[in-house]
């Protein structure tokens, strides 16, 4: 252990394993709410509303990333993945948001954020996560061509990638898919940034992994007491 006395664990080692064990304790609703919020969250600092409109069935990583993209989150392994899709107030925008549980520990998880940091991986766009396109729903048509904006953050207190993915809901494809924090860059020029559409990648993703984060800690706090 890291310190303290032989078996007694620290309360950054309880997190950690709440994280990694919340896919099987919590509720689909803890951890893609069935609607989003967000204050100030859209473009001109517009509050945006999400709503869930489906939850894929989770299980393993295959297909779910671009190759490359794929390979370079390898190292960490796949535990479980959960996806769901939220569409816009306006069902004018689609947005697939993943929670990737990984198998490594946290100095694994570390050296995966330094490494995405140092190269710039997570705005690239031949490293993207792919779209749960439900049949049935707003988001039947979102495949890989229409992906326009995406976010993708690697966290180290939690054995966790959260990412989200986000298209327009009439199938309309995007030849140049632009990273969130781009997108929401005041007079920019790209699809997504035009249409708002890193403001939903951004803002969905972000809520997401708020969610999550905080029911770790409450898990956390309710196991030590």
């Amino acid at each position: 252990m890291l310190g303290g006395e032989a078996g007694a664990q620290s309360a950054a080692e309880a997190t950690y394993e709440q994280g990694g064990a919340r896919w099987r304790t919590a509720p689909v609703d803890a951890i893609f709410p069935p609607t989003l919020h967000g204050d100030a969250a859209g473009p001109g600092g517009a509050d945006r509303t999400w709503r869930r409109i489906a939850v894929a069935p989770d299980g393993g990583c295959a297909g779910a990333f671009d190759p490359l993209l794929a390979k370079a989150l390898a190292p960490v392994g796949c535990e479980r993945l959960l996806r769901a899709t939220y569409a816009d107030a306006t069902t004018t925008s689609v947005t697939t948001v993943g929670v990737l549980v990984t198998k490594a520990d946290a100095g694994q998880m570390g050296a995966l954020q330094r490494r995405f940091e140092e190269e710039g991986l997570a705005d690239r766009a031949d490293l993207l996560p792919r779209p749960y396109a439900a049949k049935g729903t707003a988001a039947a048509g979102f495949g890989d061509a229409q992906r326009a904006s995406w976010q993708l953050k690697i966290r180290t207190d939690t054995p966790t990638v959260f990412y989200a993915v986000t298209g327009f809901a009439d199938g309309r494809e995007v030849a140049d898919p632009q990273p969130a924090l781009r997108a929401i860059t005041p007079g920019g020029t790209s699809v997504a940034a035009q249409a708002g559409l890193g403001h939903d990648a951004k803002g969905v993703c972000d809520q997401v992994e708020h969610a999550f984060v905080q029911g770790v800690k409450k898990a956390t706090e309710e196991a030590s007491r």
